[in-house]
């Protein structure tokens, strides 16, 4: 996403090197790593840190954020979610079609051309880049670890409360009743998609990891 403001912490550092320290003998070419987990989790913040921590290590890596693949744009989502209702809002949101294509795109080293939503506008962009010579691309949103495709998959867990609480002191959205209904639509769909998963983190609790 354009204009998004991420503040890395120390636990985003911690869980990055967690992660690396887990893969770095299992990246093959065309690695695909999915994060994903509940709103205001911390996703893309983890990425961007993972991202660097593999940089360090010599290993060029791309993000590519889910966010930016939904069907509609930021600023009349909300007014389709209420004409749609509350059962439509999910996985099918995003555009999995463009997300298989950029992903194919990046199996096969071949340049792409995705979605970027620019925050301040709330206006969908389309940039290009190239795959060629990148080894690993982290994919977080939402519903990442849907994804067949990944490698190996991350989930950030938080509860329904914590969701609300993050979105409430983040202010990217005013927290009205309809809001409420989202998040916790968001959060059955989320949870939903745990099973599968490698590596597990709860920021709250703590920073250990545990696999099925």
């Amino acid at each position: 996403m354009l204009n998004d403001k991420i503040t890395v912490t120390e636990k985003h550092i911690v869980a990055a090197n967690v992660i690396a320290d887990e893969v770095l003998t299992l990246i093959s070419p065309n690695y695909i790593i999915a994060i994903g987990g509940e709103v205001g989790s911390g996703k893309s913040t983890l990425a961007f840190a993972l991202a660097h921590r593999l940089k360090r290590e010599g290993i060029k890596s791309k993000i590519i954020d889910l966010d930016d693949f939904y069907k509609v744009a930021p600023f009349s989502r909300k007014a389709w979610r209420r004409k749609n209702g509350i059962e439509s809002v999910g996985p099918e949101e995003y555009d999995w079609d463009k997300i298989n294509e950029v992903i194919d795109d990046f199996r096969n080293d071949r340049e792409s051309t995705m979605p970027c939503v620019d925050l301040i506008t709330d206006e969908v962009d389309m940039i290009s880049t190239s795959f060629k010579n990148i080894e690993v691309a982290i994919i977080n949103g939402l519903y990442a670890t849907k994804l067949n495709q990944a490698n190996f998959k991350v989930f950030i867990e938080l509860t329904y409360r914590e969701t609300k609480e993050a979105q409430l002191f983040g202010g990217k959205e005013e927290m009205t009743e309809f809001r409420k209904q989202i998040l916790e639509r968001e959060h059955e769909m989320v949870q939903a998609l745990k099973p599968g998963c490698q590596m597990f983190f709860d920021f709250d609790a703590s920073l250990d990891k545990y696999h099925l």
